[in-house]
Parts: structure tokens; sequence; C-alpha cells
């Protein structure tokens, strides 16, 4: 029999979980996991700003307008990078609230879904008596929780380091699970219009630089859409480059619909770029670095190419502007992802953790007579 679990889930303090709020990797996690589960059926307790609009059971207000706008009303998202502190009086607010609010509800057995990690121990700790997950860890540092889901093996691996390979300190609930997407927000198309496109965090850490060099290189016209760092708020544009600015999920869906290639040359270690697989589902090649997740979610030579060097860089673009790259294939790897495909992986996780919590765990045999294959399709 299908299993059917109560969430609570924690927004971030500082964002408010909806679509506007698309330039936060992990906000958009919540919202589609909220809907993710829902649609299965399965109990969501949403915590979060007022503003939030999620298709979770119950939305709980623990922030207001009135607080959130006192803090960070003078900072424009869709332009700069945002500011925050787990001391500003937000986050205070939202802790004390949120813990007010799982008392009120929680039941045994009751899972809490911290996707900001450190971010929100405090609640976490609150209500240790709970299962406590951080499902989609994205952070360089601060992990915590008893269970933790990573999008990808090279997080994973990050995590436990060199001491990974030489000491036996593996834990079989420390899981791979990808991140997941909404498919009906992307747009497939194979007749593509003269531009390659950079879209996100507009700063050298996520290799705009790179970028602008190959543009130049290569004769190409680019499209840049996103926030700005401090370094490229003035910055003179030469006449090859058009600026977008920030883009919603519209403008979004449009700009990755059309573009003949995206630029992914991110110079540190992806823990997944969701950005990438959204380029996939509409069709268009990637260009990435060779590290961090990028290894596992661009497929160099069937969905765009992975990259060291300049000259990389160059044939990638070459090979694309030839169509040495099939939309068809980028679509289809990207639909791996689908909301669809990962929810099984997580219900199965989420599965194991409760056996623990009930006394069973590691050597909990489900579905004794068709193990393997029910194993297989959840794993494939």
């Amino acid at each position: 029999m299908e299993m059917k679990f109560r969430f609570h889930v924690l927004g971030l303090p500082h964002t408010k979980t909806n679509k506007d709020f698309i330039h936060c990797a992990h906000t958009q996690n919540v919202l589609k996991f909220c809907k993710m589960m829902t649609d299965n059926g399965h109990t969501v307790f949403h915590y979060g700003h007022s503003d939030s609009k999620t298709a979770a059971t119950e939305n709980v207000t623990v922030i207001s307008n009135d607080v959130w706008d006192k803090v960070y009303g003078n900072h424009d998202i869709t332009k700069k990078f945002f500011t925050f502190s787990s001391d500003d009086e937000a986050y205070q607010t939202f802790f004390k609230n949120t813990i007010e609010e799982i008392g009120k509800r929680k039941e045994k057995n009751d899972f809490v879904l911290a996707f900001w990690g450190n971010g929100v121990r405090p609640i976490c700790d609150a209500h240790d008596d709970l299962l406590i997950v951080e499902p989609t860890i994205g952070y360089p540092g601060g992990m915590f929780a008893p269970y933790k889901v990573f999008p990808a093996y090279s997080m994973l691996h990050a995590y436990y380091g060199l001491k990974g390979v030489s000491d036996c300190n593996w834990g079989n609930y420390d899981i791979v699970i990808p991140h997941y997407f909404d498919l009906n927000e992307f747009e497939y198309n194979e007749n593509k219009s003269d531009y390659f496109l950079f879209i996100g965090r507009i700063y050298d850490g996520k290799g705009m630089n790179i970028a602008l060099q190959v543009a130049e290189a290569t004769g190409i016209k680019l499209k840049i859409a996103g926030q700005f760092s401090p370094d490229y708020e003035n910055y003179d544009w030469p006449d090859y480059v058009e600026v977008v600015g920030f883009a919603d999920v519209n403008e979004r869906k449009t700009l990755m619909r059309d573009a003949k290639g995206c630029f992914f040359a991110s110079q540190y270690a992806e823990p997944f770029g969701k950005v990438l697989v959204e380029s996939l589902l509409s069709g268009t090649p990637a260009i990435s670095t060779d590290w961090g997740a990028f290894t596992e979610t661009n497929i160099h030579g069937v969905t765009g190419y992975r990259c060291r060097t300049f000259n990389d860089y160059v044939e990638a673009v070459t090979s694309i502007k030839k169509g040495k790259i099939s939309s068809r294939d980028c679509r289809n790897h990207g639909e791996k992802y689908s909301m669809e495909n990962i929810r099984p992986q997580y219900e199965d996780y989420f599965r194991k953790v409760y056996d623990i919590a009930n006394n069973k765990g590691w050597y909990e045999i489900w579905n004794k007579e068709n193990c393997t294959e029910s194993w297989l399709k959840i794993n494939q």
C-alpha cells in the first residue's frame, strides 16, 4: 500500500514562495515541492510569507508584509543580489512564529523539511522529535540534519571530501535525488533565433567574463538576463550584447526557447545548476564547465559541451551553430528531471526514513515478491 506522509515545509525568511522569486533556486524548490507532493495526496504545510502562493494543503503565514518590508523593502530583487541576516527582525520573527505554528499541527512521524539548511535550524531544533530532513542541499556548509538529500553526486562527494576516500564513514541515508521541474513552464523549440544566452547572476563567478570573450571571438550575438553584481551594474556593454535584465517566468521561457545555445561557465562547483536543465527542456544546448553537477546534467556531445579551455568554448559555439547538437536530445534528457519522475524517488526515500523512526530501518524489506523491479522503477 502506498504510504502518505505529512510534511512541514519551511520557506526562506527573506523570500516569498511564489513565482516572482524566480531568481532564488531554493525558493523555487520549496514552491515545486509543495505541488509535487500535494498532487499525489500527501499533506503539506508550508510556512512562509503572507504573499506566498503554493499548492500546499495549508499555507501558514509566519511573517507579514509589515515586518518583511521594514527589513527588506528597499532592496530591488530584480536588479541586485539579495542581502539578509539570520539575526535580523525578519528571520527572528519567522523563527518564533514557525516554531509556534508547527507545534499546533505536528503529529508523530511528521517530516520537517529544511530547504534553507542551517538558515532555519532554530525551528528544527525546537521540533527535534520530528523527522528532520535537508531535502535539496545546494549550499557549501552548515549541513546539520540527520537526513540529507543532495541534488548531484558531485555535491555528495564534496560533502564527504577526501576523508570519504580514506575513512569508512559514509551515511547510507545521505542520498542523491536530482532537482525537479514543472514541464509546463518551458516550451520546446527546434527553430532557434540567431543569439546565444547568458541567464543567471551576472558576475564572473557564473562565467560572465567568459561568455563575453567567447561572444567577441566568435562574432555571435549574446543576450544577458539576471541580477547584476556590483562589477556589472555600470558596465560598458559592447555592441554584440543585448542586456535584458531580470526575466520573469514568461520572459525566461521565451529567451530559452529561442536561444541557439546557453552559457553555464561557472567557476565554482555547481551543486546542481537548475538553469542548465531549464535550457535543455527548451531544446537549447548547454555550454558549461567540466566540473560539479554539470558532469552529470550536461552530456558532452549530446546535450551540449563541457569546456575547460577558451578554445573548447569557441569550438562549442561553432559546433552548435552548425547544428551538431539535437534539440530533441536536449529535451529528452531534460524530461528525466520532471516532477513526475523525481517524486517517486523522494517518496521512496521518505519511506526509508520513516522505517528508521519506527524501529525497522536498514533491514526492512518492502514488496518482497517484486523488490528488484520496484527498486529499478524509481532508480533507473
